[in-house]
């Protein structure tokens, strides 16, 4: 018999089980000055379809060479490409993000601004990196789904969709605004270390007595 779910514990339990492993990219890049919603966005978008292991480094390399849309549209597109290496299909990258540092100039005059619409109207920009961006750069409320924080809300059984803009839009009417932010900053490494794709750590997860293992086949 499953407790019934508090959110609140939910998260202060797991705030303390992933205190030992890294924190999730935006993150770490955040407390290490990398703040502005511009490099942000950048670095979210470096981390589409690569890993955390990834994505630190890469966006630390470019950000050697570019913080700014000024000086991200004085490199060519073949040395930012160059750049992006070890990320997933690093040209594609490459021109969103002269694609993006061209519109923060011409449009906002080289400050991309705190909204989610027009953030998504930029080519190649989601709503979760919109909502990433927003969240820890600007410190608004905001969700941010990966396929992480998909999973686990539909482990726990509190949802049952089947894409991570359906999860977002649940969660958005089911959570306070107050813990949107810690959507990403907790369930992200939760998902990645302990409420894994495959074999999950049930027998040792903080919040096994609220989750209702939807679709757990086995498990650690």
């Amino acid at each position: 018999m499953k407790l019934l779910f508090n959110l609140e514990t939910v998260l202060t339990r797991i705030e303390q089980a992933i205190a030992k492993y890294p924190k999730a990219a935006m993150f770490e890049l955040y407390e290490r000055g990398f703040t502005s919603l511009f490099e942000q966005l950048v670095s979210c978008i470096i981390s589409v379809r690569t890993m955390d292991e990834t994505t630190i480094p890469v966006s630390l390399r470019l950000f050697d060479q570019a913080r700014t849309p000024q000086a991200m549209l004085l490199l060519p597109h073949e040395n930012l490409t160059q750049l992006l290496y070890g990320s997933s299909f690093p040209g594609q990258k490459a021109e969103t993000m002269l694609g993006i540092a061209k519109v923060a100039i011409e449009k906002y005059n080289g400050q991309l601004p705190a909204s989610f619409d027009d953030l998504i109207a930029l080519k190649g920009v989601g709503p979760k990196c919109a909502n990433l961006a927003l969240g820890v750069a600007a410190k608004l409320p905001a969700i941010s789904v990966d396929i992480h924080v998909h999973r686990v809300v539909n482990r726990w059984g509190i949802t049952q969709t089947t894409q991570p803009e359906q999860t977002m839009l649940f969660l958005q009417k089911t959570i306070p605004q107050e813990k949107w932010i810690d959507v990403n900053r907790l369930l992200m490494p939760f998902g990645k270390h302990i409420c894994t794709g495959v074999l999950p750590h049930c027998s040792t997860c903080p919040v096994l007595e609220y989750c209702e293992q939807v679709g757990v086949m086995k498990h650690r």
